[in-house]
């Protein structure tokens, strides 16, 4: 670029800033972040905005209030990534309004896409991976300043190096979400190598915080006023530090005073031990819900996942639990359409689900992932149509079990933790079981935090309404 153009882009950013009025004398640059993804991308979008506030930053409620507009990402379907990249352009509106603005992507999705990214999108302006964050501050505000002089430099806005040590350990937790519950991410990245999952590509090698920085951040979470917390983990069960196994932090955890329920997400199957089943049952404030991702109940299918078990020991496992805690609730992952899967694939699917009955389930249908060893190695050749149309028996399947299993709870008295105020009602709180289920009550009196028994008068496929007893 000539002097004399740079010169006059900066002129011409000068006089739309004008445009725009001056922001207030000593105000706060602020970031606004959009979340993507499971429960360990809220924990980092809450560990990226303690990170910003730690730097002076005010968070923004909404993007036309922000300096910085911050997309954490997820990459595990294809699905989601065309979702942020209709998002990313409708965001970039924000940018020709306020000279400046920063767009950024992080997350899954930044580490997949990489430069690719950038040539889809080129107006996205950082691009950060998991691993980035500790430096994401520094890199939007050179980002901010190369917007403000008129200038772009590709060389400094990707950051998507994935280090095997970084676990953020002795930054404080992720104080965010609704208050009540919070999330401590106790393992990060895996090394299952499932063929159609991008997670060990984009989140790296798995690596675990030590005891110490986990129940530190757990106390630090009950001192902030914290009632619930969730470990987080790809694999959450195969977490192990020197001696000291799951269960045994499990148990370390349920101690912490303040603390009333400990829950964890998501596990491996194989990674299952007694010791860890016997710590669900036996712990009062471990909750009495598991999340165990199936994927499929054929055999074949399961192998060509590299799952690393076949469905009778998965059957094996579920019948375990069930043994244990008669009540636990346990919910599950279906993935349909996968390389190779037959009719009879597919109905060895269904007949499981129907017997297994399962709480609830998120099913989707299989999406190609570039990188991953199904990519390269196995044909995607169950027609599109087809995937639909067995996705579409596995969901009709899933909430009528899920529906009659809700509407068995009509009459009976659960145990509630109050999260926060309903969307619809504002004299209403939306709450939680011990098994997971959302109850919606009148507010009353209460409070988000608060524990209170309430006795189910109906029930939908998704929540239970009730009455504070």
């Amino acid at each position: 670029m000539s002097e004399g153009l740079l010169q006059l882009g900066r002129r011409k950013l000068a006089e739309e800033a004008d445009t725009a009025g001056p922001a207030p004398a000593g105000s706060q640059l602020r970031l606004y972040i959009e979340t993507y993804g499971c429960q360990m991308n809220a924990a980092d979008t809450d560990l990226i905005a303690g990170l910003f506030a730690r730097g002076g930053w005010a968070r923004a409620e909404v993007p036309a209030d922000a300096d910085v507009i911050l997309m954490n990402t997820c990459a595990v379907r294809e699905k989601a990534e065309e979702k942020v990249f209709a998002r990313a352009g409708e965001l970039r509106q924000w940018k020709r309004k306020k000279p400046g603005t920063v767009l950024a992507v992080t997350g899954c999705m930044a580490e997949h896409l990489k430069d690719k990214l950038l040539e889809r999108a080129p107006w996205v302006d950082v691009v950060a991976g998991p691993d980035s964050y500790r430096r994401l501050d520094a890199l939007v505000t050179r980002a901010r300043q190369d917007l403000l002089d008129g200038e772009v430099r590709a060389e400094s806005r990707i950051d998507v190096r994935l280090d095997r040590n970084e676990t953020y350990e002795g930054l404080d937790p992720a104080l965010g979400g609704d208050g009540v519950s919070g999330f401590v991410s106790i393992q990060r990245g895996c090394d299952k190598f499932c063929t159609f999952c991008v997670v060990p590509y984009t989140r790296g090698r798995e690596r675990g915080s030590s005891p110490r920085e986990v129940l530190r951040q757990v106390r630090a979470l009950a001192e902030a006023g914290y009632k619930e917390v969730t470990l987080l983990g790809q694999t959450v069960n195969s977490y192990r530090w020197e001696d000291v196994r799951f269960s045994d932090l499990l148990r370390a955890v349920a101690q912490v005073r303040g603390i009333e329920r400990v829950r964890f997400t998501s596990p491996y199957p194989i990674d299952f031990t007694p010791d860890v089943i016997a710590a669900i049952a036996e712990e009062p404030k471990v909750c009495k819900h598991v999340h165990l991702p199936v994927q499929s109940a054929s055999d074949a299918v399961l192998e060509r996942m590299r799952r690393g078990y076949t469905i009778a020991e998965y059957a094996r496992l579920y019948v375990a639990l069930r043994m244990a805690a008669p009540d636990i609730a346990i919910t599950t992952d279906v993935l349909v359409g996968f390389s190779g899967e037959t009719d009879a694939d597919h109905v060895a699917t269904v007949e499981f689900m129907a017997d297994a009955r399962f709480d609830s389930a998120f099913m989707f249908a299989y999406s190609e992932r570039e990188g991953t060893l199904a990519a390269r190695k196995l044909p995607d050749d169950v027609p599109d149509a087809l995937k639909k149309r067995r996705l579409a028996e596995v969901i009709a399947l899933q909430e009528r079990v899920s529906a009659e299993t809700n509407a068995s709870f009509v009459g009976r008295r659960v145990r509630v933790m109050l999260h926060k105020q309903s969307k619809r009602d504002a004299e209403q709180l939306v709450g939680r079981t011990d098994h997971f289920r959302a109850v919606i009550v009148a507010r009353g009196a209460h409070k988000p935090g608060d524990l209170v028994d309430v006795e189910i008068e109906r029930s939908t496929g998704a929540t239970l309404f009730g009455q504070v007893v």
